[in-house]
């Protein structure tokens, strides 16, 4: 690990985790019948986003090796323009045309993954020391029942997610963590893995950041997470998207 945070003058490894996996699909209302469909179960309520124009269904999905993992279906929001400064687009590359175009053709996919880490900007910084640009650190929140949700995350510019899909986006919570008021699904992440052409760019960037639970080989771009559902053994894949 070689990125660090400060406390009282000591250095400490700085550290990350699988937060949740982001499902990008055409319409929300096509990620929840993906989710009963594929998942079998119907994803709980999530929120809309102001800043982003977007809007999502949340699932939690943890296990021991991914103690506050849950997954995310999230969509453009028709009636909410992006509130970014002009130019900006939206995060997770949900203005690309390519990925729209393939979420409209073959629906909802597993895009990408969120990791969590106490010091999103130092991690920030750690990956530019690999010539890695995981954008600005943002302050996000959005209201729910249980009283207001806030985090500070990394989005371009451009909205890129970079390696496809393979580099996390960082997550700093500023309280409460939603899996905290999030029903037991019945849907449980049992591996991640990432797969690309440069391995060992990708396996260092991961090193900077702490984050261990993330296997990584050499292969054709993908993403693809192991869960177990009710309807049995599901293996999401990025597919090179």
């Amino acid at each position: 690990m070689k990125a660090a945070v400060f406390s009282h003058g000591v250095s400490l490894p700085l550290t990350s985790q699988v937060d949740h996996l982001v499902v990008g699909a055409a319409t929300l209302a096509e990620g929840v019948q993906w989710c009963e469909d594929v998942l079998g179960i119907t994803p709980g309520l999530g929120g809309e986003h102001a800043l982003m124009g977007t809007h999502n269904r949340l699932l939690e999905v943890a296990t021991a090796a991914f103690p506050q993992a849950y997954l995310e279906v999230i969509a453009i929001h028709s009636g909410a323009p992006c509130a970014r400064p002009e130019g900006a687009k939206r995060w997770f590359d949900l203005d690309d045309a390519a990925l729209q175009a393939q979420l409209g053709k073959t629906g909802p996919q597993l895009v990408h993954f969120v990791a969590s880490t106490p010091q999103a900007q130092v991690g920030v910084r750690a990956l530019a020391r690999l010539g890695l640009d995981r954008g600005a650190v943002l302050a996000a929140s959005r209201p729910t029942s249980q009283g207001l949700l806030a985090w500070k995350i990394t989005v371009r510019d451009d909205g890129q997610r970079l390696f496809f899909g393979a580099l996390p986006t960082l997550i700093e919570w500023s309280g409460k963590h939603p899996t905290q008021s999030m029903a037991p699904s019945g849907v449980k992440l049992l591996s991640l893995q990432a797969h690309h052409p440069r391995p060992n760019a990708l396996h260092a960037a991961y090193e900077a950041i702490g984050l261990t639970a993330v296997d990584v080989t050499q292969n054709p771009p993908n993403l693809i997470a192991t869960l177990q559902t009710p309807r049995g053994v599901v293996t999401l894949e990025s597919n090179g998207i």
